[in-house]
């Protein structure tokens, strides 16, 4: 085991990238998502299977989401004294013990009890990812390092939907589950073999978490992060019955369509780490105004041409490929005096503008349909990009402070 980075992060980081180390913790990212999606696939058979209505056994999707947004601001005070590697084992343990909890749960509560522990991984993870990840490659091979970690997140939105729906007829839907419980015991294994030692740095309290949001930089950031999800979220909540009411696409055609967005978005996270190792703000400006056009163009197509709205939906997916690996790099350049804090307030961003975004697209949706969510959202978008072009600040804190 390496224990070169058991100190503190040592400006620009370590001096060779520990891609190993890098890779497990996508292996990660890709047993807690798939984890997290499975449940949108096999509702029906869980439901039936448990004897409860469909909208009962969505609300394991719903205490997954609200326990990661509460962990996400809490998890970096109340692990402050504990070797990073240790507590992102930790958290491929609660991945093994939420799956084998849901595939033997004999009733709701016991399915609850498990998605809770999957809540506590999943926002846990992400609060520590970024900060982990600037300790484990030098500065500037960060951009990347993000990319390939959050190829996990493509890979199990490509594969995880699909392939548990394929697999649970055949199966079922407690041995799917049981076998996410197995991905989580080799994630366990490849992160136990790879990741050095990483003491706790920063103060990581509650009222570190407060001052670091306060900070100038981080207030304007999160607003623009919260803007651009909202309205990310707004249109993906929608897509399907955009596709199906307003362009008539088939349930086969929708698939293939969103299997496409899948793909573009995959191809995007690594088109947008080279990206933003040339230019950040350029990358966190320029894409969502990439976003707001497509949905602007959907709109204005009104499924005249299914193509086209597929060719669409596919920029949009590529462009928003790139925005989970530059924010979490804007905050490794905007706090890396406390990015766990300012990880886990992104992460806290995020969650709401997904909550947010479903909320009022559906508002929008009853009032004016599928058109006026893509048309709302697409101009928010916009909106979004210029702000960023016009006022966010990405240079290196450091690199600031020297010129100063």
């Amino acid at each position: 085991m390496n224990d070169t980075q058991t100190s503190a992060p040592r400006a620009g980081g370590p001096s060779a990238p520990a891609w190993a180390a890098v890779i497990s913790m996508t292996l990660g990212v890709f047993g807690l998502v798939t984890a997290e999606f499975l449940p949108a696939s096999l509702l029906t058979p869980m439901a039936h299977d448990l004897a409860i209505t469909e909208a009962m056994a969505g609300q394991a999707v719903s205490a997954t989401a609200i326990i990661a947004l509460i962990t996400c601001l809490l998890i970096a005070t109340l692990t402050r004294r504990f070797d990073r590697r240790y507590v992102l084992l930790g958290f491929s343990i609660l991945l093994i013990i939420s799956n084998i909890l849901v595939a033997i749960a004999p009733n709701l509560e016991f399915l609850i009890m498990g998605r809770v522990l999957l809540g506590i991984a999943l926002g846990g993870f992400w609060t520590m990812a970024a900060a982990v990840v600037m300790r484990l490659v030098p500065e500037h091979l960060i951009p990347r390092a993000l990319s390939i970690l959050f190829s996990g997140v493509s890979i199990a939105t490509v594969f995880a939907a699909p392939l548990g729906s394929f697999l649970g007829d055949i199966i079922g839907w407690r041995n799917i589950f049981l076998l996410t419980g197995g991905v989580g015991v080799v994630v366990l294994i490849v992160q136990f073999a790879t990741l050095p030692r990483l003491a706790p740095v920063g103060h990581a309290s509650l009222r570190t978490l407060f001052e670091v949001m306060i900070r100038p930089r981080m207030r304007v950031g999160l607003i623009l992060t919260m803007m651009i999800f909202t309205g990310h979220f707004a249109m993906f909540t929608y897509v399907r019955p955009f596709l199906e009411n307003v362009t008539g696409v088939a349930v086969s055609g929708v698939s293939g369509i969103l299997l496409g967005f899948g793909m573009a978005n995959f191809l995007g996270t690594y088109l947008g780490g080279a990206l933003i190792e040339r230019n950040l703000k350029l990358t966190l400006s320029v894409m969502p105004v990439i976003m707001g056009l497509a949905g602007l163009g959907l709109a204005t197509l009104q499924g005249s041409a299914p193509i086209g709205d597929a060719i669409l939906i596919a920029i949009w997916g590529m462009a928003f490929g790139s925005m989970p690996v530059g924010w979490s790099t804007w905050i490794t350049r905007t706090v890396p005096d406390e990015a766990e804090s300012g990880g886990g307030l992104l992460v806290a961003a995020i969650q709401f503008a997904i909550a947010l975004g479903a909320a009022l697209g559906g508002v929008v949706y009853t009032a004016s349909g599928a058109l006026g969510v893509f048309s709302i959202s697409g101009c928010l978008l916009l909106v979004a990009g210029v702000v960023v072009a016009m006022g966010l600040r990405t240079a290196p804190l450091a690199a600031e402070q020297n010129e100063a």
